[in-house]
């Protein structure tokens, strides 16, 4: 099989170099060969092909001293994540908007590539066997089905007696990395955790060394998802920064199948995968959004969706849409074809009912105009067949892009503010036994909904405002990147809702980043906790707004920033116990809160340097994006996340229940 791997690869491979790379660098490539070349990328010279590119396109400045831009040596330090970022997202955007997306992916392969080999996992393998392998902790994002983010008391083993008695066990760091996003599965003994280099690693979640690990193309970007399946086996699934998604064997870490899952080539995977009965269900969403803010891109034809798959292969069932496909509408302010409809992304991790057979999602704003009734909404689809069965929608109009953070021609007449549905829905039971479904908006809003509404538009049963990121009555460039993103727990007949809102200057938006409780039966506030600073920053320090901070390549202190984060509200998802709820914030810190009335029981910072049992040097950063996960007694955290002039970092720690004080 390997040979024969190897010589398809050198035929693929003289395919590539007689059309000058083409086959992999088309801006409409064969998405076999592309999997092809993901899953053998170890006998394919890709590093070869990125050279090449980098050379025709990049060379001119990064090998010239005269431009004061680093080096190809110097670019070889980071990851093929954060290459990416930079040509998709960040400052390098302008400079390879003309590239294609597998361009861009091979001149990332080609200078991660270039760097030393790491020795670091050889010496730091586990010395003995995993003594559990069957207790599942952590299996999804949701922690359940459901998206509850609920953890049982005998499962957490932490409660409100013994949380003080958390401490540091180990941090373990990871090389080439500066932000940790992929929440990991638990399994046993064992925790699985992929980094934004492509690593997937089996790590002893009481010691911190290595079992095995390997690797994928890109950066893992979603969560771990456990699937069994039906002849016992298990698979891990996740996706990487280039839209595919794998299934791993837990036991030989090897790939047993890969599948794109691309709309666009602007396609990413940003939620996380949900499984039910065989099949899996991936939202796709996109950074389009952040494209369009580029004096060149020609905006916007792509969208949003839903791919359903066989959880055993890989092969696609169905996809859902969220808009038509585009078509050109007119022109923008600077006289280029502009078309629409488009956007909607899906970023949020379909929730699973079993009962009523139908996914729910959450979606973003249109991208450009005609605004659609899908942005900006709660969907349920069938699970067979992906068709929708109703959809609410709880901001009408918001059409929105990065251009609108400068005043770019892409910006949309009447922009609205952004204000996606990030957090995934969670499906709740309340005291009588009927069910309702939860929704967090970037906006500050969280809405209940009937799951059987009597029409196809939907049926709010309560709304609450925890923030009041949606401001003015024209919403045009207002958005903050405040409001409800990730995190949203459910304990009991709490609803716990964490607030991003940053300091930003608004006709009448008042921050309010923190924590609150609502009552699950009518959204009633039972307490709220705020979260401060505590230092002061200058308004020259102040980072630009989301999109347009990676793209303005403002250089600042480092050290001030850990000092002093001007982000320090609760983004990242939260993770519940029958008596605890546990929240990270942008700056950093770490705290476990009583359910019942708010208190801060535990809180420790993790934006320091770190001793690591690697060997590698650590330091922790922003906690955004994935929740903490806890087993028996153990709580694992995940420091550092840079992508919006947040704190970098690059740690994994792992915090433990000490013995109780001698009586």
């Amino acid at each position: 099989m390997k040979k024969l791997a190897i010589g398809l690869g050198i035929l693929l491979l003289a395919v590539l170099l007689i059309g000058g790379a083409g086959l992999l660098l088309m801006d409409s490539p064969m998405k076999t060969l592309e999997s092809f070349a993901i899953r053998h990328a170890d006998v394919l010279p890709l590093e070869y092909l990125g050279k090449k590119v980098f050379d025709r396109n990049c060379a001119g400045c990064h090998d010239n001293p005269a431009m004061h831009a680093p080096t190809r040596e110097a670019l070889s330090g980071f990851s093929k994540e954060t290459v990416m970022l930079a040509l998709e997202f960040g400052k390098m955007q302008p400079m390879a908007a003309h590239l294609s997306k597998q361009e861009r992916g091979l001149i990332a392969l080609y200078l991660a590539g270039t760097a030393p080999p790491v020795e670091w996992i050889g010496a730091h393998l586990c010395s003995a066997p995993a003594k559990d392998n069957s207790t599942e902790f952590v299996a999804n994002w949701g922690l359940g089905n459901h998206n509850r983010r609920f953890v049982a008391a005998d499962k957490a083993g932490i409660d409100r007696d013994n949380v003080s008695r958390l401490q540091l066990a180990w941090a373990l760091a990871f090389p080439k990395v500066t932000d940790m996003r992929s929440q990991p599965a638990i399994i046993g003994d064992t925790l699985y955790f992929g980094d934004k280099t492509g690593k997937l690693y089996a790590i002893d979640r009481q010691r911190g060394c290595i079992r095995a690990h390997t690797e994928v193309l890109s950066g893992i970007r979603s969560a771990i998802t456990v699937v069994s399946l039906d002849n016992g086996k298990q698979l891990l699934v996740f996706a990487d920064s280039m839209a595919s998604i794998y299934a791993v064997d837990p036991q030989s870490m090897e790939v047993v199948w890969q599948q794109d899952a691309r709309l666009y080539d602007s396609s990413i995977i940003t939620g996380s995968i949900s499984h039910h009965d065989g099949r899996l269900f991936v939202p796709v969403s996109s950074y389009e959004a952040a494209a369009a803010g580029g004096p060149t891109h020609i905006c916007c034809k792509s969208h949003g969706g839903v791919i359903a798959l066989a959880a055993a292969t890989g092969k696609e069932l169905w996809q859902w849409h969220t808009t038509e496909n585009a078509s050109l509408q007119g022109l923008n302010a600077d006289g280029v074809e502009l078309y629409g409809p488009s956007g909607a992304p899906v970023w949020s991790t379909p929730a699973i009912d079993a009962k009523r057979n139908r996914i729910y999602i959450g979606t973003g704003e249109n991208l450009s105009h005609p605004a659609t009734d899908t942005s900006d909404a709660i969907i349920a689809l069938d699970m067979d067949t992906g068709e929708p069965a109703w959809r609410f929608q709880a901001t009408r109009d918001d059409v929105w892009n990065a251009a609108c953070l400068n005043a770019g021609a892409n910006c949309p007449e009447d922009a609205g503010g952004d204000f996606d549905f990030g957090a995934s829905v969670i499906i709740a039971e309340l005291a009588n036994g009927s069910e309702i479904l939860l929704a967090g908006q970037k906006s500050g809003d969280v809405y209940a909904l009937n799951p059987d509404p009597a029409g196809s538009a939907g049926e709010v049963l309560w709304h609450q405002q925890v923030s009041n990121a949606a401001i003015g009555p024209s919403l045009a460039q207002t958005t903050t990147n405040g409001g409800v993103h990730w995190g949203m727990a459910l304990s009991g007949d709490r609803l716990l809702v964490a607030a991003a809102d940053p300091e930003r200057d608004r006709p009448g938006y008042t921050p309010q980043p923190g924590l609150h409780a609502l009552k699950l039966a009518n959204g009633e506030v039972l307490w709220q906790q705020p979260v401060q600073r505590g230092c002061e920053i200058a308004e020259a320090d102040r980072p630009k707004i989301g999109l347009e901070s990676m793209r303005s390549g403002v250089k600042r202190d480092p050290m001030a920033q850990y000092r002093c984060s001007f982000y320090y509200g609760l983004s990242a998802a939260l993770t519940a116990t029958p008596e605890l709820v546990f929240s990270g914030g942008l700056d950093g810190v770490i705290r476990a809160y009583d359910i019942k009335t708010g208190e801060i029981l535990w809180q420790t910072g993790t934006a320091v340097p770190f001793e690591t049992v690697n060997g590698i040097e650590g330091h922790g950063g922003a906690i955004d994006v994935d929740g903490q996960v806890l087993a028996d007694g153990w709580l694992y955290v995940q420091s550092g996340y840079s992508m919006f002039g947040q704190l970098p970092g690059n740690v994994l720690l792992a915090f433990k229940v000490g013995d109780p004080p001698a009586e």
